[in-house]
């Protein structure tokens, strides 16, 4: 493929050197080998020989191929950096990337559950064999607002239970503390004390928080697989992911008066325009109030 040398240069240059976690590297990675195949095609051996014509050919290739506006806007951007980076090497005279806009997207708000539906989540597991690992995993996605590479990144010694907290490792590899509550705190003791030592018999060695049933680490595809069977358990109608329970978990707090400073914290946001997203969930949802229960609405 065209400038597969050069791919992985810059692969390496994004996890070395930015820093960046390796599921956004994997996404890097696919995105452009989809523009490698695309050039392939184009009969494009080189990355020199890129020219802008080419790159607006592959983003109306993707719109063809209906992908969403905002799958395009992210292959644009890696495919954007890696001829930055080409350029910054001196590789390249000019980014053929220059002047071509990012497809503008709807802001869509956050996927969440309401209160209900995370109680109903929850009861569908139940609590003996791995289904004391389940729950744990479930409560502390949702209880202390991790995203799912965040969780099963988490070691044993990540968790201070006498502190009340634990430590993860989230973007950028950023470190945080977030509080652990009640709930969660005392299912992960659960099943630390009971479920876990059984599963790591073999391989005690393990530093891993959440294991599998032959004491590996949990994948993120594991945690997904689990988390709909138990939506489908509870009769849960919205299709939804790991990271629907963070959401939840922020907007969970807005709605009963935390500030958004302190969910920015919570959630490791770097920016607080992030962070911003769930407060347009509550006004929906004061809004949906107002319209349902107002004598003149």
């Amino acid at each position: 493929m065209a400038g597969s040398d050069q791919v992985e240069e810059f692969l390496s240059y994004l996890e070395l050197e930015r820093g960046l976690s390796p599921t956004t590297r994997s996404s890097y990675r696919q995105d452009l080998k989809a523009f490698q195949a695309f050039l392939g095609r184009r009969r494009i051996g080189s990355l020199a020989r890129v020219e802008r014509i080419h790159v607006r050919e592959f983003l109306q290739s993707l719109r063809d191929a209906k992908l969403s506006p905002a799958t395009i806007a992210r292959k644009l951007a890696s495919v954007r950096g890696l001829f930055r980076f080409l350029e910054a090497q001196q590789r390249i005279a000019r980014s053929p990337t220059a002047y071509i806009e990012t497809p503008r997207l709807w802001r869509r708000l956050p996927h969440t559950l309401s209160l209900d539906e995370v109680q109903r989540l929850l009861a569908s597991v139940k609590a003996e064999g791995l289904g004391v690992r389940d729950l744990a995993m479930l409560e502390l996605l949702y209880g202390a607002g991790l995203r799912v590479s965040e969780l099963i990144a988490m070691d044993v010694a990540s968790c201070n239970f006498d502190a009340g907290f634990i430590r993860c490792i989230g973007k950028g590899n950023k470190e945080r503390i977030v509080p652990l509550g009640r709930a969660a705190s005392s299912a992960l003791q659960r099943y630390l004390a009971q479920e876990r030592p059984q599963l790591v018999k073999r391989q005690p060695q393990i530093t891993a928080l959440f294991v599998n049933q032959w004491g590996r680490r949990l994948t993120r595809q594991r945690v997904w697989q689990l988390l709909r069977r138990y939506a489908a358990a509870g009769l849960l109608p919205k299709t939804f992911g790991p990271h629907a329970l963070r959401h939840s978990f922020a907007t969970h707090l807005l709605e009963r008066g935390a500030d958004l400073r302190t969910v920015q914290e919570l959630l490791g946001h770097a920016n607080i325009s992030t962070t911003q997203r769930y407060t347009h969930i509550d006004r929906s949802r004061l809004k949906t109030v107002h319209e349902k229960y107002h004598p003149r609405p």
